[in-house]
């Protein structure tokens, strides 16, 4: 079987929420399961302006209890239930300067959208997915979870790794009743956020974004690809983790950073 025939069928009849799915990895995402016959939602605090976005689009922020509640309520009026729950948004506004920097307000922020919305989410969509007996849930974390850096984002990468540590728990209660958890662990994405993280990290040094971006690759030890991922790439291995191919893999992790993380 081809590439293209995979894509065109293997998820046909698939109901799938994806959430950060307008941008970034996050579209890149939401294009390729669209390209397996997937059917979609996905969330994002505003409305993109393509009107086919909009469409399958569930307006809500999700780092808080109410707009997790507006989803959930979404996809069970628009799907009756879920497949297939891709956890991507997450992302950090902490500015640099270490952990001093970060506030009450900051931790809370990014607790709240890197950790707190999938467990709200899970909470609310597993009942129906434990009902079918089958289901993917797959937590987008970061290689930060095990390589933190403390210039800018502390608060992000704590949540990542206590993110690692509820998807593998959860994995072990869902297995059992047919629904599969997984995470993925992406490096340095090429990604407007990214650039608007080296654009702060220039500004707090006094640089260019070229200055931003060669501190960022120091900070991160080098990517010995010699270049950061595309969004594609990572929505690649996201669809491979979400169907039948990868029907026995769970509880597991996998990373995708260009071998940025040297430790075996």
């Amino acid at each position: 079987m081809t590439t293209s025939s995979i894509q065109g069928t293997e998820f046909t009849g698939k109901r799938v929420l994806v959430t950060g799915g307008t941008k970034g990895a996050g579209k890149a995402i939401v294009n390729r399961l669209a390209a397996g016959g997937a059917r979609i939602l996905t969330t994002a605090r505003n409305l993109p302006d393509a009107h086919a976005d909009r469409e399958r689009c569930i307006p809500a922020d999700i780092s808080t209890v109410t707009g997790v509640e507006h989803v959930v309520r979404e996809v069970l009026e628009h799907f009756g239930g879920v497949d297939i729950i891709i956890h991507n948004a997450g992302g950090s506004k902490v500015p640099a300067g270490g952990v001093l920097a970060v506030t009450e307000d900051h931790w809370q922020a990014d607790l709240n959208l890197n950790l707190l919305a999938a467990i709200r989410l899970d909470r609310g969509l597993l009942p129906g997915m434990f009902a079918q007996g089958s289901g993917v849930i797959i937590h987008i974390t970061s290689i930060q979870g095990a390589k933190p850096l403390y210039d800018g984002t502390l608060a992000y990468a704590a949540a990542k790794a206590a993110l690692n540590n509820y998807s593998k728990a959860l994995s072990n209660e869902t297995a059992p009743r047919g629904i599969r958890v997984n995470r993925v662990s992406p490096g340095f994405i090429q990604t407007s956020a990214a650039d608007a993280f080296i654009g702060r990290i220039a500004d707090n040094n006094k640089t260019d974004f070229n200055g931003g971006l060669k501190i960022l690759m120091d900070m991160l030890g080098g990517i010995p690809m010699g270049r950061p991922a595309k969004p594609e790439e990572v929505a690649e291995l996201v669809a491979f983790l979400a169907s039948d191919r990868a029907a026995y893999i769970n509880g597991a992790e996998f990373v995708i950073d260009g071998g940025t993380v040297l430790t075996v």
